[in-house]
């Protein structure tokens, strides 16, 4: 089993990939488990496939994309995850990201705090659920509107 740390807007990420085979590599990011569909299968020769027990555990539905190399290029924002989009109430600047992704929250606990007019504002969860998407970082400007995370 490979574990990786990535950081992405801020965010820390472990990733643990426990097996591929083909395109499909079944992995835990932060111990959640996901399977993933890669773009194109990667190199037998140069990786070999790694298996363990299977064991029966509920995945989540949803796919992510592949955890990109350390080394890559700064990708543009997250697209938005499954689930209902938290919005800014008002331009302002992202001054702290309290949760994270894969993180359960309920409804009234402070998700991020945005400054706005020399303000600190804390922004709370509208709906119970589990993060599944962030799309600020902290030091980000948004006007209203914009989404900040996503809870599904």
């Amino acid at each position: 089993m490979n574990k990786y740390q990535y950081k992405v807007q801020g965010v820390d990420y472990e990733v643990e990939i426990e097996e591929v085979e083909g395109n499909i590599a079944k992995v835990n990011v932060n111990g959640i488990p996901f399977e993933v569909e890669l773009q194109k299968p990667i190199n037998a020769a140069k990786h070999p496939t790694m298996t363990r027990p299977k064991v029966e555990t509920p995945k989540p539905a949803a796919t992510v994309a592949a955890p990109a190399a350390p080394a890559a290029p700064a990708q543009p924002a997250a697209p938005v995850g499954a689930g209902t989009p938290l919005k800014a109430p008002l331009p302002g600047t992202i001054t702290d990201i309290k949760v994270q992704v894969g993180q359960q929250v309920s409804v009234g606990d402070t998700v991020l705090v945005l400054e706005a007019m020399k303000m600190q504002n804390n922004i709370e969860a509208e709906y119970a659920g589990t993060v599944t998407s962030i799309n600020v970082k902290p030091g980000e400007t948004v006007m209203e509107g914009a989404v900040l995370l996503t809870i599904g």
